[in-house]
């Protein structure tokens, strides 16, 4: 991965605070605040056993599929891990002036998101909550890190497609939830990462205007070895790959509603200001991108014939349709 030269990080740090006090200002107006607690069924809950003597969590309390169940757990891994990404997010960007604001108002919206989730599973007792506490502890305890060398410009293009992954995750989970007080929680959850996505969005196409080459490096970077924050969380493999065979998140869905439209939204491929360096990335990404387009169409082909043995042994796989 190549290395931006610090110089120019300072420089567009700089250069990019009036975009970012800019942009803030249209987020803090577009957006709505909510409550957790408004989310959450509370009348469905009772008291757990342990110390108030309540009743142990039994695998008949959840109305959730097992699929729904992990892609739930997943999602709220992810957001648990706020206070890394905090932490890459200041070091990368700074926490002086208008960065500083936003840096701190993206973490108290993204805090809102664990927050009503976990709510929302203990009290539908949605997922054994001993099991929920282990994995949070062993995720937060590895901690999060990217392989950006504290990159404001790796950093900000991760997260351009990041926060629409998350938006779209969020989105089929509550989908495949079959609860629709799921489902209404987890498009509210989903707006708030689209807006997120916005903003970040539209401050790398103003990076994009000022150090074309360089910012279509970071880009190139980013897709073709993008992997979501929860990677490293003990079984994240076998999550996503059920995740994936459910149609709640798989490499088209990353491609085509993801990686397309980003790219589109900074006109990357019909920019004339893109040259050298920067035009070779480019290249470069145009050749991962057919790769990953022709993977993807590979893995619907095998997931469709999968699903059509199933069905034809009986079984109704659980899928979004």
């Amino acid at each position: 991965m190549a290395s931006i030269d610090p110089a120019l990080q300072s420089r567009l740090i700089r250069d990019l605070e009036p975009v970012v006090a800019v942009e803030l200002e249209r987020h803090l107006s577009v957006q709505k605040n909510w409550y957790p607690h408004e989310y959450v069924p509370w009348s469905e809950g009772r008291t757990f056993a342990g110390p108030l003597n309540g009743d142990a969590w039994e695998a008949k309390d959840s109305k959730l599929s097992g699929i729904a169940q992990d892609s739930l757990v997943l999602n709220l891994m992810t957001e648990d891990n706020l206070p890394s990404y905090h932490t890459e997010i200041a070091i990368s960007m700074g926490r002086e002036g208008a960065w500083g604001n936003w840096i701190e108002r993206w973490t108290a919206e993204e805090a809102r998101h664990s927050i009503a989730i976990r709510d929302y599973l203990m009290a539908t007792r949605g997922v054994d909550p001993y099991e929920l506490e282990d994995l949070r502890m062993a995720h937060m305890a590895l901690g999060y890190t990217t392989s950006y060398d504290n990159d404001m410009l790796h950093t900000v293009a991760y997260v351009s497609f990041q926060e629409l992954a998350t938006r779209i995750s969020h989105r089929n989970t509550g989908r495949i939830s079959n609860d629709p007080i799921a489902e209404g929680l987890l498009q509210r959850v989903a707006l708030d990462e689209n807006l997120h996505m916005i903003f970040y969005r539209n401050l790398l196409g103003k990076a994009i205007d000022l150090e074309p080459n360089a910012a279509m490096r970071a880009i190139t970077d980013v897709v073709s070895d993008f992997a979501m924050p929860g990677v490293g969380m003990p079984g994240f493999g076998r999550k996503a790959v059920q995740i994936a065979l459910a149609g709640i998140y798989d490499q088209k869905q990353h491609i085509d509603e993801v990686v397309a439209p980003v790219l589109r939204a900074w006109n990357i491929f019909e920019r004339e200001d893109i040259t050298g360096e920067g035009a070779k990335a480019r290249d470069e990404l145009a050749v991962f991108i057919a790769k990953a387009e022709e993977d993807a169409n590979r893995f619907i082909e095998k997931r469709d014939a999968h699903f059509d043995r199933l069905v034809a042994r009986g079984q109704e796989p659980i899928r979004l349709t």
